[in-house]
């Protein structure tokens, strides 16, 4: 679609991962036949949004990120041998919100809920006859909601409504390549009020998450307190602006500090261990983790100082974190009460250059 932008080695490199997950599948098919189940297993093989790059989609407009068809279509495969006849194309739109209603009526369990589902079962039409075409016209009328960072977009059996008010005609023109809005003004005009209701009723209700971070869960022994989600004071920086497997780094003052908003579950005795990394010529670092009058001090003692992961296989630098074999190591105990507090850690001493490059805390 637009060739100049490519980055063939990104190319490679997801047509790579492609090789991968086909032969992966595969495998899961082989083992389904030597276990004797595949008569009685519905396998689903989807994915979530449009390629993370500018490469073939299907001469679709848009890629991850955008709300435009190239960046929500999604292939759905659904193969469950004696109910689905193998070839049936199902043309109605679907959506990731009909995978519950549909797979819970495939296996004939009911579903009890007091709120109705946003999604719709289509099980009448993988398991109907490609020949019959019975009227449906929940899924015939529905209009499904697209939306990312404020941009919102609909579908409807023939058109999309792009965030910007154009109109498209998606079977006479995938390609998003002719706005039809000045063709259909009353179609634009109820797109538009859907758009806006969504906006209000929906995103309007949306503000970004000011949860405490949970700590000690009655159901789970093990919480996990990542990098990703404290606050970094002072000098200390992210390894990466995105937080997945991000860690925290450039921890060389003692007045910096990491903090969690967070809200303790149970109270009780918690082992605490640290995740970490630092060079021989930095170890010796005392801190202080703390939570409301509970304090836990201890000493970083073993030097460990891996490479950075993933970059010699890379064909491309990746945007996200690079990774690192952080070191494990046991703190002690710490007694923590129920409640909501900030849980802090910081360095009271610091003989080398840097503290350690911080990775995760983890409470058991």
């Amino acid at each position: 679609r637009e060739p100049k932008k490519e980055n063939i080695g990104h190319t490679r490199a997801a047509l790579a991962m492609c090789e991968n997950v086909d032969w992966n599948v595969g495998r899961i098919m082989k083992k389904l036949d030597q276990l004797q189940l595949t008569e009685r297993t519905i396998v689903v093989y989807f994915c979530d949004n449009g390629p993370n790059g500018n490469r073939w989609n299907g001469d679709m407009k848009g890629r991850k990120g955008s709300t435009d068809e190239g960046g929500v279509r999604s292939p759905l495969f659904v193969r469950f041998p004696g109910r689905i006849r193998p070839g049936t194309r199902v043309e109605r739109i679907g959506a990731a919100i009909d995978l519950l209603p549909t797979l819970a009526d495939l296996c004939d369990v009911p579903l009890v809920s007091k709120k109705k589902l946003d999604g719709l079962s289509l099980r009448n039409q993988l398991t109907a006859d490609p020949s019959d075409e019975k009227a449906a016209p929940e899924l015939d009328q529905r209009i499904l909601v697209n939306h990312w960072k404020g941009k919102v977009s609909l579908r409807s059996q023939r058109f999309r409504y792009g965030y910007k008010g154009q109109l498209f005609d998606i079977p006479r023109d995938p390609g998003q390549r002719k706005n039809v809005a000045a063709e259909h003004p009353e179609l634009v005009t109820r797109f538009r009020k859907l758009a806006d209701e969504f906006r209000q009723e929906v995103l309007g209700e949306s503000s970004p998450d000011q949860r405490s971070f949970l700590i000690g869960h009655p159901d789970f022994p093990y919480t996990q307190v990542p990098a990703r989600d404290g606050k970094a004071h002072g000098n200390i920086k992210r390894s990466n602006r995105f937080p997945n497997c991000s860690f925290f780094t450039n921890w060389i003052d003692l007045k910096d500090q990491i903090t969690w908003d967070v809200e303790v579950g149970m109270t009780g005795d918690y082992e605490v261990e640290l995740y970490y990394t630092c060079p021989a010529e930095d170890i010796g670092s005392s801190l202080l983790l703390t939570f409301g009058e509970t304090e836990l001090k201890f000493q970083i003692r073993k030097a460990h100082d891996p490479p950075l992961v993933g970059a010699e296989q890379d064909r491309v630098r990746r945007t996200e974190s690079y990774v690192k074999d952080f070191q494990r190591m046991s703190l002690g105990t710490m007694r923590l009460e129920k409640g909501k507090g900030s849980l802090t850690l910081r360095a009271t001493n610091m003989p080398g250059k840097q503290v350690m490059d911080f990775r995760l805390l983890m409470f058991t």
